[in-house]
């Protein structure tokens, strides 16, 4: 499938606005949820066991507190397509702007950007998982799966984020060369 460059900069553009908005609003709130209770969603990531599931849980236990902790893991699924499509729309970008033609390392860039869906999939297991412990309680199979798909998930964000940056660098680069002037002799 084909796709006009301009079709390709206006997805990546949209993707990465609306990701980078999406993401501010759930940062924010889990600042805001950090705040007033110490725990944060993002602090989930880091625990392995029941009993630090527990404790963070129990930390959420009155119900405005639960009720925000639950909001922002589900806005958290919002974030996961815009995401995954501004990675993926990244690599091509880096593709076709640092690697014209054929070339293997065209198609590492490229198998790169497919990362960032598995990456997004992972998140919703990583949520979910989460989401059940909160409802349901915590195990220590349950913790260490979700701390291992979370393990994962960071991964692929991280070569997303990778990508991205190449990205913007491509951008940014193109930029500057259309505005040179041609000096002829």
């Amino acid at each position: 499938m084909r796709i006009s460059k301009t079709t390709l900069d206006r997805g990546w553009l949209w993707s990465t606005v609306l990701g980078l908005i999406v993401f501010a609003a759930v940062g924010g709130m889990d600042l805001w949820l950090k705040s007033l209770t110490g725990v944060s969603t993002t602090d989930l990531q880091g625990l392995s066991s029941a009993a630090q599931f527990r404790l963070a849980f129990q930390a959420w236990a009155p119900e405005p507190y639960a009720v925000r902790a639950g909001f922002d893991l589900g806005l958290d699924y919002l974030l996961m397509p815009l995401y995954a499509a501004c990675f993926f729309l990244s690599s091509v970008v880096v593709a076709e702007s640092f690697t014209p033609g054929k070339s293997p390392f065209r198609r590492y860039v490229l198998m790169a950007g497919m990362v960032a869906p598995v990456g997004a999939l992972l998140d919703a297991i990583e949520n979910a998982l989460q989401l059940n412990m909160m409802l349901n309680g915590a195990t220590d199979d349950l913790a260490r799966l979700a701390y291992n798909v979370s393990s994962a998930k960071t991964v692929a964000v991280t070569v997303g984020v990778a990508l991205l940056i190449a990205a913007v660098v491509a951008k940014i680069g193109m930029r500057k060369t259309r505005a040179m002037p041609v000096i002829e002799p």
